[in-house]
């Protein structure tokens, strides 16, 4: 599930709920929505409306935070699913912005960011050769649980950043995304090491690496950079 499809069960659980309520209220197509978290959003939907957060929430199976918002909370796997699902995932009009190309290490965010998308595509590459598939998320350990929180952020911040025509919230956002991706690559391998064979796991962390290849291509596209497979 991506924000996009959080926002889209929210109105039409809104809509429901004005028209329950008999309420003159105008609907808006979208909802904000902000990621707390891999699998975990909020929305300021009821209180923008000016109506009962309870109401929304008992009809997206979700709860009331202590402000007021709406919060929905859907496993980590499913936002991973929901990535995979849209190519387009997080895609929005910001300006351009460029990071240094050098020096090509960590300390250059830049590089960061784009080291980790051709490890990404590297990943898929190795997996496909070795017989590993994608499935679903299993038992994430703690840095994937962070990479599908950083992942999940990525159409808010773009959104804000063409809101604001800025491209930089996008891009500290891609930093973080490049991060945890790098901390996932090294400590939960999607590929079999050894005499390991292929098993769920691999292919749940093949999945991620794909999503976090989509998110982050996308990502230095909207700031004018052309994604490489190869640094």
């Amino acid at each position: 599930m991506t924000p996009a499809e959080v926002s889209d069960a929210l109105v039409a659980a809104a809509r429901d709920a004005v028209a329950a309520g008999g309420l003159d209220v105008a609907v808006p197509d979208e909802v904000l929505v902000l990621a707390r978290g891999a699998g975990v959003f909020e929305s300021p939907v009821a209180l923008v409306l000016g109506i009962g957060p309870e109401a929304i929430a008992a009809r997206v199976g979700g709860t009331v935070s202590g402000r007021g918002f709406v919060r929905v909370e859907v496993p980590a796997a499913d936002v991973v699913e929901g990535i995979l699902r849209d190519p387009g995932y997080g895609l929005a009009r910001v300006p351009r912005f460029g990071w240094d190309d050098r020096p090509r290490t960590f300390e250059n965010p830049g590089f960061s960011v784009r080291y980790a998308y051709a490890r990404a595509c590297w990943v898929g590459r190795w997996a496909r050769e070795l017989g590993v598939g994608e499935g679903a998320l299993v038992e994430p350990a703690d840095a994937e649980t962070r990479l599908v929180g950083a992942l999940a952020e990525v159409p808010g911040r773009a959104a804000q950043a063409e809101r604001e025509g800025d491209a930089r919230p996008l891009a500290f956002c891609l930093e973080r995304v490049a991060g945890a991706y790098h901390d996932v690559h090294e400590r939960c391998p999607a590929v079999p090491l050894g005499g390991e064979k292929p098993g769920a796991v691999h292919a749940g962390r093949a999945g991620l690496a794909r999503a976090a290849r989509v998110a982050l291509g996308n990502g230095l596209k909207m700031i004018g950079e052309t994604p490489r497979e190869r640094i």
